[in-house]
């Protein structure tokens, strides 16, 4: 669309027309809208940075297989609380869950000595058990899911340690097997890792190919219009908590293989970081927007913020600063954004022919008919 004659195009005016923007502009442009991108960026840079502090960071015996496997368990819990904060709601049980489920597939292997895809299986479905309970209590109570959730977290804290009392798993209790399974790799890159991208890739294709899973961001945008549209919002919110629950399991089985040993303190406060992986990947707190990409990424630069901090010789409090620091960063960005594209979206409708103009009035010449209404899509 032609600019109007003899002025000078305005910021919103620009942001509407992207066309008109030099390629370095656009890039930039590009980078700064895809919370994806530039939160990679930040994980490289840090990454960068710390391997030039200490080549073993990266290039050490252990340092490029505990570089992925480390966030392994992280990613799988940020992808299911992905789920559930798309469609509005939060999972605050999620590191309880983890315990439990961890301790469970410990039990099972020193009780039952049944072989290690069925124990894996047996957490899992525990998990999903538990986050149906969730998903029940906020889908049919209508009770806000930070309230019950939160609630949840307590509970299957209680029962986990009920259960356990002042035992513990041990790696001897644990098969070899199962153990080579946190160490193993495959052209490299560890298992655990792998499986946990195969699980990253499965959930992300469905969220935006699946109609199901475009629901859930209808959902969230505005759960009351899902509503009236017809969709199965319980349904769908139900869902949502029982993949949570269910990744949950599968990161407490990770979380044996990959340590071997199961104590009371097992999951402890890492629905937090789950929640801040999310959201520092851009996921929307409010719902409606986010990738499992993005939350992925974000997961995988908490952890490694956590490990090289104190390679870069940062005090522990200084570690957890940063942590708030950025989920503040993302909160505050998320904002901005939504803002600017209500903004974006406003100017858009204003500039459409005829737009505003008393009936019979001319709209004004454009030279693409179709670039108003492609930008503001």
């Amino acid at each position: 669309m032609s600019m109007t004659l003899g002025s000078d195009p305005a910021p919103d005016a620009i942001e509407v027309h992207p066309s008109e923007l030099s390629p370095t502009q656009r890039l930039l442009a590009t980078v700064l809208r895809s919370r994806e991108l530039a939160v990679g960026l930040v994980l490289l840079l840090l990454i960068v940075v710390t391997a030039s502090k200490s080549s073993s960071f990266v290039f050490g015996s252990d340092g490029w297989r505990s570089l992925l496997v480390n966030p392994s368990i992280l990613i799988l819990l940020a992808v299911g609380q992905t789920v559930v904060i798309v469609t509005r709601n939060v999972d605050l049980s999620v590191g309880s869950t983890l315990g439990l489920t961890a301790y469970l597939t410990g039990r099972l292997f020193i009780d039952t000595g049944l072989p290690a895809p069925v124990v894996v299986l047996a957490a899992v479905g525990l998990g999903a058990a538990l986050g149906l309970v969730n998903g029940v209590l906020v889908a049919f109570g209508k009770v806000p899911a930070l309230v019950i959730t939160l609630g949840t977290l307590y509970v299957y804290r209680g029962i986990f340690l009920t259960w356990a009392g002042s035992d513990r798993v041990t790696a001897s209790d644990i098969p070899d097997g199962f153990l080579d399974l946190g160490t193993a790799q495959l052209l490299s890159i560890p298992v655990l890792t792998i499986i946990a991208l195969v699980v990253l890739a499965v959930v992300g294709y469905h969220l935006h190919t699946a109609r199901s899973g475009r629901e859930l961001y209808a959902i969230g945008s505005d759960p009351g219009a899902a509503t009236l549209y017809g969709l199965n919002v319980t349904r769908r919110v139900l869902l949502a908590f029982v993949l949570s629950g269910a990744l949950a399991g599968l990161a407490g089985a990770f979380y044996v293989a990959r340590y071997g040993t199961v104590s009371s303190n097992a999951g402890l406060n890492i629905e937090l970081q789950a929640v801040g992986a999310a959201v520092i990947g851009g996921v929307a707190i409010f719902g409606g927007s986010g990738t499992v990409w993005g939350a992925a990424i974000g997961a995988t630069l908490l952890v490694t913020i956590n490990s090289a901090l104190p390679v870069l010789g940062i005090q522990d409090f200084w570690q957890r600063a940063v942590v708030g620091a950025l989920i503040l960063a993302a909160i505050v960005l998320d904002r901005v954004l939504s803002t600017r594209q209500e903004r974006r979206l406003a100017v858009a409708r204003e500039l459409e022919p005829g737009h505003g103009s008393p009936p019979g009035t001319p709209a004004p010449p454009t030279s693409s008919p179709r670039s108003d209404h492609g930008t503001a899509s």
